[in-house]
């Protein structure tokens, strides 16, 4: 039987920038991914089709599995052959428990590699303004858990070195603790004005960070409910916060945007909007699948030489088309003769990835200017092969007719309404927790329209700013009573972020 082996991954801190190339590499390759509470879910991304997700949380208060559960469940999964990724919050051998589950692999004889993370006791005190350690205020720093094993009769924390041993100290998982810590460095010697700072859910757009000094801080967070995940720091270094704080004044931190789109196409929206550190909601209204039949696209590529231009109009349209060149066993040499239209920077991106040269790229990304441009290359006599979505607008194609074109449109994708839980983004709206709702075409407007009850959509869209890619997509808001408050002059997302980013950066 295949040996399997476990990578025993440290998922960082929350950010999903901040996990290591190898964390993805490994997470890529894994047949089995067991995953934690802390371990972003937008790292999910990186598995491979196909790989089995095992979700075995743990938080305070609440538990899905018991360390010696996640144990079997690894080793069971492993000495079937599996390559299994096991996701940890932060670092695996920073109080991540990764050394216990390391040792049980290896008494078990099977094959396993630590996979280093970036820990939040130097990444989240970073996101909050706060070095750790300072020429001239600092040279040490101690970390220490805030929850030991409650099995344990005694600490093993000396809190009389600890106290007063080191310039800074970084506690994890102590807000359930805190008046114990605290009480335990104030008795054995530390100053009770020595600055604290408490940081919540951090390297997140909704961090949160909570200053004070080891008199004021039990009661400053019993008053702000502050509640975990966090990490307690201790020492001068907090004093720098004011100077550094450099990511919880971004123009757009702590602002929950939806982003209503195709989830395959959601990611870089959301890593722009974090960042600015927004907090993306995704909220897929598009699924995108293959059409009922191929039987018209494949008909098509079988007579490619008998058509003068290629129009593709989506990145969607672009993968889906060249993927079912490669099924039909034909590559890009057969497109030699034809001229390549796209519409949009990113569609032209991704077809010139494949080395294919662009012939016309229109000034405005909608199909009223595409249809101009053809007309000044000449379209009378000419063939057209249009690959797109099963439904879409027919404005392109008719203007090509009108001006002398044959032109064939095939559905090359399909965009359906995912099955999608409603729930939680209802919740978020009712609690006017939305601070803004963006549509990146029609068809994320009318699936998103449709999935709420008319009248909770006219209650939930009220107050809420609302940002569309272009004209068309905010004509096709307002059919449904949506008022469109931002548009970018250039219908892209990078242009439809930067004008987010302006309009908030005013309002403020």
């Amino acid at each position: 039987m295949k040996k399997g082996i476990v990578y025993l991954i440290g998922a960082g801190p929350g950010d999903p920038g901040l996990i290591t190339l190898k964390g993805i590499e490994c997470i890529r390759k894994a047949d089995v991914v067991v995953y934690d509470y802390l371990a972003n879910p937008d790292l999910l991304e990186y598995v491979k089709e196909g790989a089995e997700l095992i979700y075995v949380g743990k938080k305070s208060g609440c538990s899905v599995c018991s360390q010696s559960q996640i144990n079997s469940i690894v080793i069971q999964k492993a000495n079937e052959g599996k390559v299994i990724a096991r996701l940890k919050g932060g670092d695996p051998f920073i109080f991540g428990r990764g050394g216990e589950e390391a040792e049980e692999l290896a008494a078990g004889g099977l094959c396993f590699e630590i996979v280093p993370g970036v820990t939040s006791a130097i990444s989240v005190p970073a996101y909050a303004g706060i070095p750790l350690t300072h020429r001239g205020i600092t040279s040490t720093v101690a970390f220490i858990t805030g929850h030991e094993d409650p099995k344990k009769d005694d600490s093993d924390i000396d809190w009389e070195k600890i106290s007063t041993g080191a310039g800074t100290l970084v506690f994890l998982m102590g807000v359930k603790n805190l008046p114990k810590i605290v009480k335990n460095l104030v008795v054995n010697g530390r100053d009770s004005k020595t600055p604290v700072a408490l940081i919540r859910w951090g390297t997140l757009g909704k961090q949160e960070t909570l200053i004070g000094n080891l008199e004021t801080i039990v009661e400053l967070a019993k008053k702000k409910n502050f509640s975990p995940p966090a990490v307690f720091v201790v020492g001068d270094v907090v004093n720098l916060r004011g100077k550094l704080n450099w990511f919880e004044t971004k123009p757009l931190f702590g602002r929950k945007i939806v982003v209503a789109r195709a989830r395959s196409q959601a990611s870089e929206f959301c890593n722009l909007l974090r960042g600015y550190g927004a907090v993306p909601i995704e909220f897929p209204t598009i699924d995108v699948q293959p059409p009922d039949s191929f039987d018209a696209l494949d008909n098509a590529i079988d007579s490619l030489e008998g058509y003068d231009w290629l129009v593709l109009t989506s990145v969607n349209g672009v993968k889906s088309f060249f993927k079912r060149l490669k099924v039909k066993g034909r590559d890009i040499r057969d497109l030699k003769g034809i001229k390549i239209c796209a519409i949009g920077p990113r569609t032209a991106q991704e077809i010139e990835m494949m080395g294919i040269k662009i012939d016309f790229l229109p000034r405005e990304y909608i199909a009223e200017a595409i249809a101009e441009g053809l007309n000044d290359r000449g379209v009378k006599g000419k063939k057209f092969l249009l690959p797109r979505a099963k439904e879409a607008r027919e404005v392109l194609p008719d203007e090509i007719r009108k001006s002398g074109g044959v032109v064939d449109v095939v559905p090359a994708y399909e965009n359906v309404k995912p099955a999608k839980d409603k729930e939680a983004l209802e919740r978020l709206f009712m609690e006017g927790a939305i601070d803004l709702v963006t549509f990146t075409s029609s068809s994320t407007v009318r699936n998103f329209a449709e999935v709420f009850d008319k009248k909770k959509l006219s209650g939930f869209v009220e107050g809420v700013t609302v940002a569309s890619i272009g004209p068309i997509t905010a004509k096709t808001a307002s059919q449904y009573g949506i008022e469109t408050h931002i548009m970018p002059e250039k219908y892209t997302i990078p242009d439809l972020t930067e004008a987010i980013v302006d309009y908030f950066f005013h309002l403020s």
